[in-house]
């Protein structure tokens, strides 16, 4: 795809996608059922493996079978963006190459966690990514987990390379949208990683969001996009009216916790999460049953 392919392709709500487990192992079973739910709802495209797919405690076969089995059940239906990314670059290439090879549309590469590159350490990370791939690689720029927060001036350096499409923005500053827009134009695509701000990410001229409250909400959240998308910013208002303590309390402890706890009230999957990950307290439940109700998910 060229950037402007690209950019027409990765917009609206692609899902941050949960990795069901049951008895300790991968469900591929719940998680293609879940894939289809979410094309059947509307969801306009699927990140696997991500933070949200709990791919810190996957191992490499298993994170390499969950984006598989993401891009088969997909089918082309929907773009599929498989997270790849890495603290270690070689092992960021790695997934980057696997999951190319298994057909993914593009990659989601984090900014690496822990080891506290320079801003000059990540344009050279992301630019061995880039040499090593031949598709779009979208930059996941999240300093709350990853302690580093990439400049404008070095994303505007790595869109100069042939495969740099555009960020998943977790800052939840909305300004940056518009400064991004300023440094690289409309055809970097531009992702809200943050549900609560999305609005005003997209009234900033953002393209979609790579969200975690689309598992439990894809109807209302991919309608919510293509009423950003279209400029009907009264309705988008309305529906981020309903999802706003989705978006709130899905966060209430870590994620993907209440998610797979809203999505086991919905009898998608099991609610299990891997060590050090811990199923969500009564207080949480609560407060997810609660948001659920008011989003019109469940009557009770």
């Amino acid at each position: 795809m060229t950037s402007t392919q690209t950019s027409q392709r990765l917009r609206g709500s692609l899902t941050a996608l949960v990795t069901p487990f049951r008895d300790g192992a991968f469900d591929e079973h719940a998680f293609r059922a879940f894939v289809a739910w979410q094309i059947e709802n509307g969801t306009h495209g699927l990140v696997p493996t991500g933070t949200t797919g709990e791919s810190p405690t996957l191992s490499h076969s298993e994170h390499d079978r969950v984006v598989e089995a993401c891009i088969d059940e997909a089918g082309g239906k929907v773009p599929v963006v498989a997270g790849a990314g890495s603290n270690s670059t070689a092992e960021a290439i790695e997934r980057s190459r696997h999951a190319e090879k298994a057909g993914a549309d593009a990659l989601l590469i984090v900014t690496p966690y822990y080891n506290k590159p320079t801003q000059e350490g990540l344009y050279q990370h992301f630019k061995a990514v880039n040499d090593a791939v031949g598709i779009p690689i979208l930059i996941y720029n999240i300093p709350g987990r990853s302690v580093i927060d990439m400049s404008v001036d070095t994303m505007a350096r790595l869109f100069e390379l042939p495969n740099i499409a555009g960020v998943k923005d977790a800052t939840a500053n909305v300004a940056r949208v518009s400064l991004q827009r300023q440094a690289m134009g409309e055809d970097f695509v531009q992702l809200s990683g943050e549900d609560a701000t999305a609005l005003g990410f997209m009234a900033h001229g953002g393209h979609g969001t790579i969200s975690v409250a689309s598992n439990v909400a894809p109807r209302l959240c991919a309608d919510f996009q293509e009423a950003c998308l279209a400029g009907d910013f009264r309705k988008a208002l309305t529906l981020q009216d309903r999802l706003m303590p989705l978006h709130t309390h899905l966060f209430a402890e870590t994620n993907p916790s209440p998610t797979k706890y809203a999505l086991a009230r919905l009898g998608l999957m099991s609610e299990e999460v891997r060590l050090p990950m811990v199923p969500v307290g009564e207080a949480t439940r609560a407060l997810v049953d609660g948001a659920m109700r008011h989003a019109g998910l469940t009557n009770g």
